[in-house]
C-alpha cells in the first residue's frame, strides 16, 4: 500500500468548504517570493530540446526584469508527512513541485507562493481530516494572500493552482475576490487545473462564479483558465471533468492551446531535467512506462509532443491529449480514473505561460 498512497500524493479533488476563520499575517510562511534566497520558483530556465530525428539543443529562457505582474501559486498536495495535515516546514516535495509548476512563470511575473496546512494524503486516505482541517488550510491561503495585497497594493495579478491548490483559489475567488469589484478588475486570470469549475452547459459564466467567465478567446482578462487531462477514454470512476451541481451544468473546459477556436493544437511541455522525489517521480515513472526522461540542464522540452483539445467524454468535458507522430502514449496513473492529472501543468506549460503573458499584453493596453 506504501507506494499507491505515495502516488496520490500530489492529487486531490476539490472540496466543499465553509467560511474560514482569521488568522495572523506573522503566522505566513512564504515557499516563493521574490527576493527570498533559496527561492525555488526562480532559477535557471535554461532548456534542453529534444526532438525525433534532430540533434538535441540547448536554449536559455529568459526571466522577466522588474515585471510589472504577480503571479499567485499554490501547490496540490504533495506533503508525505504523516499526519492530518500538513505544518508549515518547507520540505522536499514542497521546492520539487514549485518548480516543476511555478518557476516557468517566472518569465512574466513575480510569483509568490505560500505554504499551507494542507490536508495530507494519509489523511485522505483515512477520511481523517475534518471540516476545521480544510478551514485551517484556506485560511493560511486567504491571509497568505491579503498580506500580499498588503503589501502590493493595485498590482495586477495572476492565480494559479493545482488539484488541492486550485480548491483553495476557488475559494478565495468566491469569498473574497468576486466580491471585490476592484480587487475582481485587478485579477488578470485565474489558472484552476486539476479540479473543476461548473459552468451552465454551453456557458462561459455562471454555475460556480457568478461573474468571472471561463476565457474563450486569446488576451481575454479577468477570466479563468481551467481544464483537467485525460490521454484515454474517461473512465466511469473519475470525478475529474464532471461538475455535481446538477442537470444543466457541466464542468468547463478551455483548451491552454486554443483558447478562441479549441482547435486541436500543440501543447508545449516542459518538465524538469531531473526527476521529482518522492511521490511525483512514482507517478511520473508510470506514466512514462519507467522512462522518466531527463536532461543535464534545468529544464527539458521532451522529443514527446501532444496535441490538446477539449472534449466530451463519457458524461466528462476535459482535454484530450493525443501523441503526435512516434510520442509515447502516456499512461493514466496512478488509476484511469485520475488520468494525466499529474501532467495537468507540465504538459502545456509553454501554452499556458503563453496565454498569461498575451493576457498582461492585452490588461497594459486597457485604458
Amino acid at each position: 500500500m506504501r507506494p499507491l498512497r505515495l502516488a496520490l500524493a500530489p492529487v486531490i479533488m476539490s472540496t466543499a468548504l465553509l467560511a474560514a476563520p482569521a488568522v495572523s499575517h506573522a503566522d505566513t510562511v512564504w515557499l516563493c517570493r521574490p527576493g527570498a534566497s533559496p527561492n525555488p520558483c526562480e532559477g535557471s530556465l535554461k532548456t534542453t530540446v529534444r526532438t525525433f530525428g534532430k540533434p538535441a539543443k540547448v536554449v536559455t529562457g529568459k526571466a522577466a526584469t522588474d515585471p510589472a505582474f504577480d503571479c499567485f501559486y499554490v501547490y496540490p498536495t504533495v506533503s508525505g508527512q504523516p499526519t492530518t495535515v500538513s505544518n508549515l516546514a518547507i520540505d522536499p516535495e514542497e521546492i520539487s513541485i514549485a518548480q516543476y509548476q511555478a518557476a516557468r512563470f517566472s518569465e512574466v511575473c513575480k510569483v509568490y507562493a505560500p505554504m499551507y496546512r494542507q490536508i495530507t494524503l494519509s489523511a485522505l486516505l483515512s477520511g481523517s481530516a475534518t471540516q476545521q482541517d480544510r478551514d485551517n488550510a484556506f485560511a493560511d491561503v486567504r491571509a497568505a494572500f491579503e498580506e500580499y495585497r498588503a503589501a502590493n497594493p493595485g498590482r495586477p495579478f495572476t492565480l494559479i493552482g493545482h488539484s488541492q491548490g486550485s480548491g483553495m483559489l476557488k475559494r478565495l475567488m468566491k469569498e473574497v475576490i468576486e466580491p471585490d469589484a476592484q480587487l475582481r478588475s485587478q485579477m488578470v486570470s485565474a489558472l484552476i487545473t486539476g479540479s473543476t469549475v461548473a459552468v451552465p452547459v454551453g456557458q462561459a459564466v455562471g454555475g460556480d462564479f457568478e461573474s468571472i467567465p471561463v476565457c474563450t478567446r486569446g488576451g481575454q482578462v479577468n477570466c479563468i483558465v481551467t481544464f483537467a487531462t485525460f490521454g484515454s477514454k474517461v473512465p466511469d470512476s473519475t470525478l475529474f471533468g464532471r461538475t455535481s451541481l446538477g442537470a444543466g451544468f457541466e464542468a468547463a473546459c478551455t483548451n491552454p492551446a486554443d483558447l478562441t477556436g479549441n482547435k486541436r493544437s500543440k501543447a508545449v511541455s516542459y518538465v524538469r531535467g531531473k526527476p521529482a522525489p518522492g511521490a511525483m517521480g512514482f507517478i511520473a515513472s508510470t506514466i512514462y512506462s519507467g522512462k522518466v526522461p531527463t536532461a543535464k540542464t534545468a529544464w527539458l522540452r521532451p522529443k514527446d509532443r501532444y496535441s490538446v483539445q477539449c472534449v466530451k467524454s463519457n458524461g466528462a468535458h476535459v482535454l484530450r491529449a493525443k501523441p503526435i507522430g512516434k510520442s509515447m502514449k502516456l499512461k493514466p496513473a496512478p488509476s484511469p480514473g485520475w488520468g494525466l492529472h499529474l501532467l495537468d501543468i507540465n504538459l502545456p506549460l509553454g501554452n499556458l505561460v503563453d496565454v498569461v503573458r498575451a493576457q498582461q499584453k492585452a490588461y497594459a493596453a486597457t485604458p
